[in-house]
Protein backbone atom coordinates (compact mmCIF):
# COMPACT_ATOMS: atom_id res chain seq x y z
CA UNK A 1 0.00 0.00 0.00
CA UNK A 2 2.87 2.42 0.62
CA UNK A 3 4.86 1.56 -2.45
CA UNK A 4 1.41 2.56 -4.52
CA UNK A 5 0.91 5.78 -2.57
CA UNK A 6 4.44 6.60 -3.18
CA UNK A 7 4.25 5.90 -6.81
CA UNK A 8 1.17 8.25 -7.30
CA UNK A 9 2.89 10.60 -5.67
CA UNK A 10 6.24 10.56 -7.44
CA UNK A 11 4.60 10.13 -10.53
CA UNK A 12 4.83 7.65 -14.05
CA UNK A 13 8.54 6.11 -13.71
CA UNK A 14 11.09 6.14 -16.56
CA UNK A 15 9.77 3.13 -18.57
CA UNK A 16 6.62 4.59 -18.63
CA UNK A 17 7.52 7.97 -20.04
CA UNK A 18 9.76 6.25 -22.56
CA UNK A 19 7.20 4.26 -23.30
CA UNK A 20 4.70 6.67 -23.97
CA UNK A 21 6.78 8.79 -26.04
CA UNK A 22 7.30 6.08 -28.10
CA UNK A 23 3.92 5.38 -28.85
CA UNK A 24 3.05 8.94 -29.44
CA UNK A 25 6.09 9.07 -32.31
CA UNK A 26 4.44 5.88 -33.72
CA UNK A 27 0.96 7.37 -33.73
CA UNK A 28 2.57 10.45 -35.71
CA UNK A 29 4.01 8.81 -37.90
CA UNK A 30 1.06 6.76 -39.18
CA UNK A 31 -1.08 9.82 -39.08
CA UNK A 32 1.48 11.64 -41.09
CA UNK A 33 1.58 8.84 -43.76
CA UNK A 34 -2.15 8.22 -44.02
CA UNK A 35 -2.50 12.29 -44.82
CA UNK A 36 0.52 11.94 -47.45
CA UNK A 37 -1.07 8.93 -49.13
CA UNK A 38 -4.40 10.88 -49.52
CA UNK A 39 -2.47 13.89 -50.97
CA UNK A 40 -3.08 14.50 -54.75
CA UNK A 41 -1.03 13.52 -57.00
CA UNK A 42 -1.14 15.92 -60.23
CA UNK A 43 -1.45 13.51 -63.53
CA UNK A 44 0.85 15.58 -66.25
CA UNK A 45 2.52 15.15 -69.57
CA UNK A 46 5.58 17.09 -68.35
CA UNK A 47 6.48 17.90 -64.76
CA UNK A 48 6.01 21.84 -64.22
CA UNK A 49 9.28 23.84 -64.60
CA UNK A 50 8.15 25.63 -61.78
CA UNK A 51 6.65 22.71 -59.96
CA UNK A 52 6.13 23.62 -56.31
CA UNK A 53 8.55 21.56 -52.90
CA UNK A 54 6.92 18.48 -52.38
CA UNK A 55 4.75 18.01 -55.31
CA UNK A 56 3.99 14.48 -56.40
CA UNK A 57 3.16 13.69 -60.35
CA UNK A 58 2.42 11.37 -62.07
CA UNK A 59 3.34 10.75 -66.20
CA UNK A 60 1.25 8.33 -68.27
CA UNK A 61 3.63 5.78 -70.28
CA UNK A 62 2.58 5.53 -74.25
CA UNK A 63 -0.44 3.16 -75.20
CA UNK A 64 -0.63 3.64 -78.58
CA UNK A 65 0.79 0.22 -79.59
CA UNK A 66 -0.98 0.08 -83.51
CA UNK A 67 2.13 0.28 -85.14
CA UNK A 68 4.54 -1.05 -82.86
CA UNK A 69 4.62 -5.26 -83.87
CA UNK A 70 4.58 -5.92 -80.39
CA UNK A 71 3.51 -9.47 -80.80
CA UNK A 72 6.11 -10.24 -83.22
CA UNK A 73 8.60 -8.97 -80.37
CA UNK A 74 6.98 -11.11 -77.87
CA UNK A 75 7.39 -14.53 -79.95
CA UNK A 76 10.86 -13.71 -80.90
CA UNK A 77 11.49 -12.77 -77.06
CA UNK A 78 10.11 -15.60 -75.90
CA UNK A 79 12.09 -18.11 -78.65
CA UNK A 80 15.22 -16.76 -77.07
CA UNK A 81 16.34 -14.01 -78.99
CA UNK A 82 17.57 -10.15 -77.91
CA UNK A 83 14.66 -7.60 -78.66
CA UNK A 84 14.52 -3.82 -77.78
CA UNK A 85 11.00 -2.58 -76.73
CA UNK A 86 9.66 0.20 -76.22
CA UNK A 87 6.87 1.44 -73.35
CA UNK A 88 3.63 0.92 -75.42
CA UNK A 89 4.70 -2.40 -76.23
CA UNK A 90 5.47 -3.22 -72.58
CA UNK A 91 1.81 -1.42 -72.05
CA UNK A 92 0.19 -3.33 -74.35
CA UNK A 93 1.68 -6.84 -73.13
CA UNK A 94 0.41 -6.10 -69.41
CA UNK A 95 -3.06 -5.28 -70.53
CA UNK A 96 -3.13 -8.17 -72.44
CA UNK A 97 -2.04 -10.45 -69.33
CA UNK A 98 -4.37 -8.64 -67.66
CA UNK A 99 -7.46 -9.95 -69.56
CA UNK A 100 -10.08 -12.14 -67.61
CA UNK A 101 -10.45 -15.67 -69.06
CA UNK A 102 -13.24 -16.18 -71.85
CA UNK A 103 -15.97 -17.83 -70.30
CA UNK A 104 -16.90 -21.21 -71.04
CA UNK A 105 -18.95 -22.00 -73.91
CA UNK A 106 -23.08 -22.53 -72.06
CA UNK A 107 -24.63 -26.06 -72.96
CA UNK A 108 -28.13 -24.21 -72.47
CA UNK A 109 -30.39 -24.85 -75.24
CA UNK A 110 -32.46 -22.19 -76.96
CA UNK A 111 -35.24 -21.05 -75.33
CA UNK A 112 -33.80 -21.96 -71.62
CA UNK A 113 -33.37 -19.40 -68.95
CA UNK A 114 -29.95 -19.30 -67.91
CA UNK A 115 -29.32 -17.97 -64.06
CA UNK A 116 -27.64 -14.44 -64.25
CA UNK A 117 -23.79 -14.66 -63.59
CA UNK A 118 -22.56 -14.41 -60.02
CA UNK A 119 -21.61 -11.44 -58.66
CA UNK A 120 -18.06 -10.77 -58.78
CA UNK A 121 -16.56 -11.01 -55.06
CA UNK A 122 -15.82 -7.89 -53.49
CA UNK A 123 -12.06 -6.82 -52.98
CA UNK A 124 -10.74 -4.91 -50.13
CA UNK A 125 -7.78 -3.89 -52.54
CA UNK A 126 -8.28 -3.73 -56.02
CA UNK A 127 -4.93 -2.43 -58.12
CA UNK A 128 -5.05 -1.86 -61.97
CA UNK A 129 -3.09 -2.90 -64.60
CA UNK A 130 0.19 -1.13 -63.88
CA UNK A 131 1.31 1.47 -66.75
CA UNK A 132 4.61 1.39 -68.23
CA UNK A 133 7.02 4.79 -68.73
CA UNK A 134 10.19 4.78 -69.76
CA UNK A 135 12.36 7.95 -69.71
CA UNK A 136 15.84 8.91 -69.48
CA UNK A 137 17.29 5.73 -68.78
CA UNK A 138 14.60 4.88 -65.86
CA UNK A 139 11.48 2.63 -65.88
CA UNK A 140 8.46 3.89 -64.08
CA UNK A 141 5.71 1.31 -62.81
CA UNK A 142 2.19 2.96 -61.85
CA UNK A 143 -1.19 1.45 -61.04
CA UNK A 144 -4.23 3.27 -59.23
CA UNK A 145 -5.36 1.32 -55.86
CA UNK A 146 -8.67 1.37 -55.32
CA UNK A 147 -9.16 0.25 -50.56
CA UNK A 148 -12.35 -0.52 -49.28
CA UNK A 149 -12.59 -0.64 -45.66
CA UNK A 150 -15.55 -0.63 -43.70
CA UNK A 151 -17.74 1.03 -46.28
CA UNK A 152 -14.94 3.84 -47.03
CA UNK A 153 -13.83 3.58 -50.77
CA UNK A 154 -10.11 5.76 -51.41
CA UNK A 155 -7.70 5.55 -54.66
CA UNK A 156 -4.53 6.41 -54.90
CA UNK A 157 -0.96 6.18 -57.42
CA UNK A 158 1.18 4.04 -56.55
CA UNK A 159 4.39 4.32 -58.57
CA UNK A 160 8.06 3.04 -58.56
CA UNK A 161 11.01 4.19 -60.75
CA UNK A 162 14.28 2.50 -60.62
CA UNK A 163 16.53 0.41 -62.93
CA UNK A 164 17.16 -3.00 -63.54
CA UNK A 165 20.08 -5.05 -61.52
CA UNK A 166 21.14 -8.73 -62.22
CA UNK A 167 19.70 -10.53 -58.74
CA UNK A 168 20.11 -14.32 -57.35
CA UNK A 169 17.78 -15.93 -59.89
CA UNK A 170 18.32 -12.81 -63.05
CA UNK A 171 17.70 -9.54 -63.56
CA UNK A 172 15.48 -7.57 -61.06
CA UNK A 173 13.69 -4.48 -60.93
CA UNK A 174 15.36 -1.85 -58.52
CA UNK A 175 13.32 0.86 -57.40
CA UNK A 176 14.51 4.51 -56.50
CA UNK A 177 11.90 5.45 -55.30
CA UNK A 178 8.32 4.42 -54.36
CA UNK A 179 5.30 6.97 -53.77
CA UNK A 180 1.92 5.85 -52.08
CA UNK A 181 -0.24 8.83 -53.41
CA UNK A 182 1.98 11.38 -51.97
CA UNK A 183 3.95 9.01 -49.39
CA UNK A 184 7.59 8.36 -50.22
CA UNK A 185 8.05 4.78 -48.80
CA UNK A 186 11.41 3.96 -50.10
CA UNK A 187 13.12 3.41 -46.95
CA UNK A 188 10.35 1.40 -45.26
CA UNK A 189 11.87 -1.79 -46.38
CA UNK A 190 9.73 -4.31 -44.70
CA UNK A 191 6.78 -1.54 -46.02
CA UNK A 192 7.91 -1.09 -49.50
CA UNK A 193 8.48 -5.01 -50.03
CA UNK A 194 4.78 -5.52 -49.51
CA UNK A 195 3.64 -2.79 -51.61
CA UNK A 196 5.77 -3.93 -54.27
CA UNK A 197 4.21 -7.19 -54.36
CA UNK A 198 0.46 -6.66 -53.53
CA UNK A 199 -0.02 -2.99 -54.81
CA UNK A 200 2.13 -2.89 -58.01
CA UNK A 201 3.31 -6.13 -59.43
CA UNK A 202 0.21 -8.09 -59.64
CA UNK A 203 0.26 -9.66 -62.86
CA UNK A 204 0.62 -13.39 -63.14
CA UNK A 205 3.65 -13.45 -65.96
CA UNK A 206 2.84 -16.35 -68.42
CA UNK A 207 5.60 -19.43 -68.07
CA UNK A 208 7.14 -18.47 -71.32
CA UNK A 209 8.13 -15.07 -70.67
CA UNK A 210 9.52 -16.38 -67.26
CA UNK A 211 11.42 -18.60 -68.41
CA UNK A 212 12.91 -16.33 -71.38
CA UNK A 213 13.38 -13.73 -68.76
CA UNK A 214 15.32 -15.72 -66.60
CA UNK A 215 18.36 -16.40 -69.43
CA UNK A 216 18.95 -12.97 -70.49
CA UNK A 217 22.27 -12.08 -70.01
CA UNK A 218 21.67 -8.00 -69.94
CA UNK A 219 18.79 -5.95 -69.24
CA UNK A 220 19.33 -2.41 -69.87
CA UNK A 221 16.95 1.03 -70.70
CA UNK A 222 18.48 3.04 -73.04
CA UNK A 223 16.58 6.68 -73.69
CA UNK A 224 13.07 5.16 -73.88
CA UNK A 225 13.80 1.67 -75.13
CA UNK A 226 13.88 -1.44 -72.74
CA UNK A 227 16.77 -3.58 -74.13
CA UNK A 228 16.57 -7.36 -73.46
CA UNK A 229 19.98 -9.28 -74.49
CA UNK A 230 19.72 -12.79 -74.88
CA UNK A 231 23.05 -15.40 -74.53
Amino acid sequence: MLKKVKKDKDGPGWAEVILGAILAVILGVVLGAGLLVTKTVNKVTAIPKDAPAGAVYFIEGQKDVSRSGGAEKLKTFVGGESVDVQEGELNALVANMMKPPSPPPSSAKPGDKSPPPPAPDAKMIDATPPNVRIRDGKITFADTVTVSVLGTTNSFVVQATGTFTRGGSGFEFEPETIYVGGCPVMRLLFIRSWIMRKLLFTVQVPGDIAAAWSKLVDVSIDGSKLRLRAP
